[in-house]
């Protein structure tokens, strides 16, 4: 494994609360699109470290589930499925709530694949 200083070590902080000003949809929007290609990234990274064996798989695994990972993946998928429950007009209505559905189960399920870890 590739040892480097303390300080070229990469430490994950928790997110501060949002400030008081939101921002406007279309900011926020442009944010995701470049956030969420970034998250897909780090995590790319990661797998490459552990095929090149430059990092230690259980440490990586041990290091996701310490930086809450899998609890803020499912949160993503949560608010999503909320948010078309929340958009059906009626709460019966079997392709929306399908969708919602499936999204809850998958965070379930990403919840579950770290418990079993």
């Amino acid at each position: 494994m590739i040892e480097h200083s303390r300080a070229a070590r990469l430490h994950i902080v928790p997110a501060v609360d949002a400030p008081a000003d939101e921002p406007a949809a279309d900011e926020i929007e442009r944010e995701v699109e470049v956030l969420a290609p970034a998250a897909a990234a780090a995590l790319r990274l990661l797998a490459e470290a552990i095929r090149r064996r430059h990092a230690d798989p259980d440490t990586v695994v041990q290091a996701l589930k310490n930086a809450r990972v899998h609890k803020e993946f499912a949160g993503v998928l949560d608010a999503a499925s909320e948010v078309v429950m929340a958009a059906l007009e009626d709460p019966y209505e079997f392709d929306g709530r399908l969708r919602a559905e499936n999204l809850a189960d998958a965070a379930g399920q990403v919840r579950n694949a770290f418990r079993w870890l």
